[in-house]
Order: C-alpha cells, then sequence, then structure tokens
C-alpha cells in the first residue's frame, strides 16, 4: 500500500530499528515505547487489520507468532512474561491500519490495560 507508513518499513524505504526480518515478517522497535522492550511485529503483507484475515492469509498470523515467541526467547523475557497486543478498529485503538502486533516486555503489567 503506497501511503501507508508500516510497508514503507518493511520496504525499507523509511529507516528503523529492525530487530528480526525474515521473507515474511519484520520486527523493528517502537518510536514511542510503552515498556523497556516494545517490539512491533508485522507481517511484510498489507494486511489492514484482524478483520481481514481469512483462509488466504491466515498463516502469517501464524507465523508472526512464532517470530514474537522467538524474539521472547532472544530477548530474555520468555521466562519472566511478556504481553503481545494487536488493536483493531478506531475502538480497539488501532492507529495505523497495517495488521500489528505489540511485544511488550521488562517489567510488570497491570490489568486492566485501560
Amino acid at each position: 500500500m503506497k501511503d501507508c507508513i508500516f510497508c514503507k518499513i518493511a520496504n525499507k524505504e523509511i529507516p528503523s530499528n529492525i530487530v528480526y526480518e525474515d521473507d515474511k515478517v519484520i520486527a523493528f522497535k517502537d518510536l514511542n515505547p510503552q515498556a523497556p522492550i516494545h517490539i512491533l511485529v508485522i507481517p511484510k503483507e498489507h494486511i489492514e487489520s484482524l478483520n481481514q484475515i481469512d483462509e488466504r492469509n491466515a498463516n502469517l498470523i501464524s507465523d508472526v507468532m512464532l517470530v514474537i515467541r522467538k524474539l521472547a526467547k532472544d530477548l530474555e523475557i520468555e521466562e519472566k512474561g511478556y504481553r503481545v497486543v494487536n488493536n483493531c478498529g478506531e475502538y480497539g485503538g488501532q492507529t495505523v491500519f497495517h495488521i500489528h502486533f505489540h511485544l511488550l516486555g521488562g517489567r510488570k503489567f497491570s490489568w486492566p490495560p485501560g
């Protein structure tokens, strides 16, 4: 998608602090971290939100989750715990309309999140 900031990051048109990349998924540090560890993990393919997941692209979500698991282990937050967040739509707090998952760790989180 031409105007999508995450597509531009995935296509290396905008610099970012990339911590992981393969042919389907890219992960980079959030510019406005909400925890000591705050990584955004996205599929390279533009998908607006979870509402656009179907049989054709559902496998990308499992690819993203496997990357999140790998990053949690590599960042040594696997044992103490971490949070994975996906915001879907305006009321869900989604501000960039390219599906993405926040990997948050390095501190204890409370519930409800707010």
